[in-house]
């Protein structure tokens, strides 16, 4: 198995009456390396990176690391000016971190010229490995066939977090080979593990971290049915992960284990009463 395989999770950030609560997210991460998995993503899109300052995502990613004790940890990177990512990413690659996840620059919607330019540049920036992320909903661009092809040759491109929406462009890039695809669209974890994906960065895994690990353990070794069944019973609690905005229903449903507090940052907002009632119920 390579590194970028497995069940990993991309970290609420939790708070505590504004503040980022670093106690909370400590306990997360001993949690889910208790859970057995792969990796864990700090400062990703659940972990709300754009609500924080410079010092708390510093702060943020201190705390994981130190937490991790040794489980691989991926930082997400994001920007439109591509120069101050390649600073960021040439910063992070001092620390023990197992690799960057960076998206697509946002809002802008390049030319798929601007975009190979912006990844290559930065993975020449970095000393990690490079994970892509795929998400044309967010970014405003999508990573089109032979813009993954032609990235895959850089040595220090390694992986794509796919949520781009195309079948057939995930089965190409299982096809060829080069990148470890990794699932980024929870509900369709299985179905890409089946194919030959390699592993998922799942927001619904907070929950039941056990199970997914299990599941995915299990479509590896087998048998298939066993791990069909662990699947179905979580569809329900996947579908409720992201009935609205992304982390608000994970971390209402976190709450609700006692596991941090129910706040975020404006703009997000709580999830509604009546999903609040749903949670309750899939999380006992």
């Amino acid at each position: 198995m390579s590194l970028f395989s497995g069940i990993w999770i991309p970290l609420v950030t939790p708070f505590n009456a504004g503040e980022v609560d670093h106690a909370a997210l400590d306990a997360l991460v001993r949690h889910y390396a208790r859970a057995g998995v792969a990796g864990l993503v700090a400062l990703g899109t659940t972990g709300e990176p754009d609500a924080l300052d410079d010092r708390e995502r510093d702060a943020v990613l201190a705390t994981v690391l130190a937490a991790a004790d040794g489980l691989p940890v991926v930082v997400g990177v994001s920007g439109n000016h591509t120069a101050s990512v390649c600073e960021r990413v040439a910063v992070l690659s001092a620390l023990p971190v197992a690799g960057v996840l960076v998206s697509a620059p946002y809002y802008i919607r390049p030319s798929q010229a601007g975009v190979i330019g912006h990844f290559a540049a930065i993975a020449d920036a970095s000393q990690k490995p490079v994970i892509l992320y795929d998400i044309p909903a967010r970014t405003g661009v999508r990573l089109e066939l032979p813009t993954h092809l032609e990235l895959a040759g850089h040595e220090r491109i390694v992986a794509v977090k796919d949520c781009g929406g195309s079948l057939d462009k995930t089965l190409s890039l299982l096809l060829d080979g080069r990148l470890e695809v990794l699932c980024g669209e929870d509900i369709e974890i299985f179905g890409l593990l089946c194919a030959g994906g390699s592993g998922a960065i799942a927001a619904s895994a907070h929950l039941f971290p056990e199970r997914f690990v299990a599941m995915e353990r299990l479509l590896r070794e087998g048998p298939l049915a066993d791990a069909r069944a662990i699947w179905h019973a979580l569809v329900p609690w996947v579908r409720a992960a992201f009935a609205e905005p992304n982390p608000a229903p994970v971390k209402a449903a976190l709450a609700q284990h006692g596991l941090i507090r129910n706040e975020l940052r404006s703009p997000l907002t709580r999830v509604s009463r009546e999903l609040e009632v749903v949670l309750g119920k899939l999380a006992a």
